[in-house]
């Protein structure tokens, strides 16, 4: 970790584009509240740490160095438990939540199984994203990961809710009430996600380096919910519901 005093503000892009003439990794460059720069950077030896201060002084003019430090991983062991500390809670939480509305826990495990596929899509694409283009594990992701399962449990209760609606004085079976609802519902669903994307689009294009992966993650569980809601919650539902009329007959 590396701050630069800079004479001239040159920006971020300018300053990522100099130290990757280097051949230097760059995780991060963020600009603090005195004007300074704070870069995140792989290993740098004493040679490298005096041209990334040269090639700076082309564009920038004086630089002056304010600290460096050698710091460990940003998520260590204590924080990974804490973070599976918290998608538990937040699982537990909105299956007995769904549990209650809907009077049934078939309803509250299959949001939260569709809730796990969609962080276990994200993980995966996640990990895809730093193994070509560099991306890494840190608090944003943290935070983007428990944020999209409140996306992801969003549409299935809309699902979930016209299914009991329309299953109130119908003699229809639970295939053909999953169903309907889910027409009924879907171009709501799309809607809200198109509006969902487009927001983030714009910020991973406009938002800068600092919080490109932190909207990435949260574009990715967006997409994922959208389609898990209809097609991976509510087909656990059904699913559920016909293994388990088979079981009565027998």
């Amino acid at each position: 970790m590396v701050e630069y005093k800079l004479e001239k503000d040159i920006g971020p892009d300018k300053i990522t584009a100099s130290v990757k003439q280097l051949g230097i990794e760059t995780t991060s460059i963020q600009r603090t509240q005195t004007g300074s720069y704070l870069l995140k950077l792989g290993q740098v030896d004493p040679t490298k740490r005096a041209n990334i201060q040269s090639s700076l002084e082309k564009n920038a003019g004086t630089v002056t160095e304010l600290r460096f430090e050698t710091i460990g991983p940003t998520v260590g062991p204590e924080l990974i438990k804490k973070t599976l500390y918290g998608l538990l809670l937040a699982a537990s939480g909105i299956l007995l939540w769904v549990a209650m509305q809907f009077r049934s826990f078939k309803f509250g495990i299959s949001a939260v199984l569709a809730m796990l596929h969609d962080t276990l899509v994200t993980i995966g694409i996640y990990s895809i994203f730093g193994h070509f283009f560099g991306a890494e594990v840190d608090l944003l992701f943290v935070t983007a990961l428990l944020t999209i399962l409140s996306f992801s449990v969003h549409d299935t209760i809309i699902v979930y809710d016209r299914i009991r609606e329309s299953k109130k004085g119908s003699s229809e079976d639970l295939y053909d009430l999953a169903n309907k609802a889910t027409s009924q519902t879907m171009v709501r669903s799309l809607n809200n996600t198109f509006v969902l994307v487009f927001m983030m689009v714009a910020l991973l294009l406009l938002g800068g380096a600092t919080i490109k992966w932190f909207v990435a993650t949260l574009l990715v569980g967006s997409i994922s919910g959208a389609y898990s809601s209809p097609f991976v919650a509510v087909s656990i539902l059904v699913t559920w519901d016909e293994l388990q009329k088979k079981f009565k007959k027998r």
